[in-house]
């Protein structure tokens, strides 16, 4: 018996989504087109923010796709008390309009990603694998907004020149393992960057970090994922 001595390449992770939405009919089609990607397992459903507390506790999902508007608990709501109980599990904020007062507030809230209900399933399905990987993906015009009304963060401490790269390439997109290979460091070591860093800036997620970056001009949004 031969053996192929180059070892295989690791397979992609699975994907595992909790779907909330108080409407069925916007569950059951995201469900169906989420379904025609082979790496993203649609594991639970939820109809509120209480619900969707609960789903999160028993099934550990890696990605909520969370509406915002739903009754009993809205999706902001729920979205800061997940990341509170959850801090691994991505909150991707899903809903039909650009209100200035939900975008903020679901990424104070610590959603990583901000999409609109007409995105195509490609652009969501990219979105769901992004968070999943650790990296920010927001809607073009929520970008724009967010960056105009971004109000967060107190720079307490110089950056020093390998955080201020660690910024712009994190608001580039990148994920850790990313950052890891671009600057030939280990990934423990971009972790470290990226804590100091949103410690020296008053901030509390990666998403914050690139907005920030992005309205003092230390990143553009020519080219960015958002």
């Amino acid at each position: 018996m031969t053996h192929d001595p180059t070892p295989a390449s690791p397979s992609p992770a699975t994907v595992r989504v909790l779907l909330v939405d108080d409407h069925a009919v916007v569950r059951q089609g995201l469900r169906l087109f989420l379904g025609l990607d082979p790496l993203i397992d649609v594991i639970g459903e939820a109809a509120n923010g209480e619900e969707a507390l609960q789903a999160a506790a028993q099934l550990h999902p890696d990605v909520v796709i969370m509406d915002l508007m739903m009754p009993v608990m809205d999706g902001i709501t729920a979205t800061r008390t997940l990341k509170r109980q959850h801090p691994d599990t991505e909150v991707i904020a899903l809903t039909s309009t650009l209100e200035e007062h939900k975008v903020n507030g679901a990424i104070e809230a610590g959603a990583i990603s901000y999409m609109l209900k007409d995105a195509s399933s490609d652009t969501l399905a990219d979105a769901i694998h992004a968070a999943a990987r650790g990296e920010v993906r927001l809607h073009p015009e929520a970008a724009k907004r967010l960056v105009r009304d971004f109000r967060g963060g107190e720079m307490r401490e110089s950056l020093t020149p390998k955080e201020t790269i660690v910024l712009q390439l994190l608001a580039h997109g990148y994920s850790n393992r990313d950052i890891a290979t671009d600057q030939g460091v280990s990934e423990a070591t971009v972790k470290t960057h990226v804590s100091r860093l949103l410690s020296k800036l008053g901030l509390d997620s990666r998403t914050q970090a690139a907005l920030y970056a992005l309205k003092h001009g230390i990143a553009t949004l020519d080219g960015v994922n958002v």
